[in-house]
């Protein structure tokens, strides 16, 4: 078969598997094809179930079917293709660690067991009834993988009443730790601002308190994991979790510099580690005058401020 007519069966389905018509083009038919490992001369009843990520997505697309994306529509095909794919039942994501962060380069699909039982009689006679028991189970099916996914979920109380969770991980581990252990033993008075999330990068986001303090932040993707404002100090912590990214090393210190330059208050910068063995590979590059602290001896800092501890310094 040429790759023109398996495109052509590929958009088919999706249609029949009631993808919404944005999800009915090109892009996401080759996702459902990748996932299927389907080439153009494979028959449908030979489809696999490989575990594969966003970019070996992309690269199979272009080696197989001579689509080629640039690497800049990553986040394209992840939002606007299989994040509906995993929405509908069709794929599972992370399968194989259903802690493993959103932000994990190692991050990875697979058809679902029931879609792949469904796609693998395409076209015959059975297709039909095969389909038709798969729609009428889908939104539950979808909502029972949605459900372990949330199982899975690190869980964070913001203050009485308010409680959100953060994608699993140990990242968010070491999140939930700096608001809940690090915060209550170093911040006077201390007012959580923003959280980022791995899976939603906000997780908790005062704008309006940050507004207060002159802070208009239109660099999203540049904040650090966690900001908490002392009210008692008029300082606000500038805190990173360190885990799969590095600590406040100069460029980092400097890039914070810039982002929060029309802050009102103080900043104090910190370096958040799991454990004093990750803190050891950072250190040589953790930058003076910023604080350091171990999630696993939370009732002490590391200074790297020379003359003085805890507190701001003069730009």
């Amino acid at each position: 078969m040429s790759k023109k007519a398996k495109m052509e069966q590929a958009l088919a389905i999706l249609e029949e598997l009631g993808l919404p018509r944005a999800q009915r083009n090109e892009r996401t038919a080759l996702c459902l094809l990748a996932l299927l490992d389907m080439r153009p001369r494979k028959a449908w009843g030979d489809s696999e179930a490989p575990l594969i990520g966003i970019t070996p997505i992309m690269d199979w697309a272009r080696e197989h079917y001579g689509k080629h994306y640039a690497p800049n529509t990553r986040e394209t095909v992840r939002r606007q293709s299989m994040h509906q794919l995993v929405q509908a039942g069709i794929a599972l994501y992370n399968p194989d660690d259903a802690e493993r962060p959103v932000n994990s380069p190692h991050a990875v699909y697979q058809i679902s067991p029931e879609a792949l039982g469904v796609l693998r009689l395409y076209p015959s006679t059975a297709y039909r009834s095969t389909l038709k028991a798969f729609l009428s189970v889908r939104g539950s099916l979808a909502e029972t993988y949605a459900r372990a996914r949330r199982m899975a979920m690190v869980p964070l109380r913001i203050k009485a009443g308010l409680e959100i969770s953060l994608s699993a991980g140990e990242h968010s581990q070491l999140i939930k730790a700096i608001v809940e252990e690090f915060g209550p033993r170093f911040i006077a008075a201390g007012r959580l601002l923003y959280v980022g999330d791995t899976g939603d990068k906000y997780g908790f986001f005062d704008k309006d308190a940050l507004g207060k303090l002159g802070i208009v932040l239109d660099q999203h993707g540049k904040l650090p994991d966690v900001v908490i404002y002392s009210e008692k100090n008029n300082w606000l912590f500038l805190i990173e979790s360190v885990t799969s990214h590095g600590p406040v090393d100069s460029k980092r210190h400097a890039e914070l510099e810039s982002i929060f330059e029309a802050c009102t208050a103080g900043r104090v910068y910190v370096s958040a580690f799991p454990n004093r063995r990750l803190f050891m590979r950072y250190i040589e590059s953790i930058a003076w005058e910023t604080e350091a602290w171990i999630a696993d001896a939370p009732s002490h800092m590391i200074h790297f401020n020379g003359p003085r501890f805890l507190g701001p310094y003069q730009s």
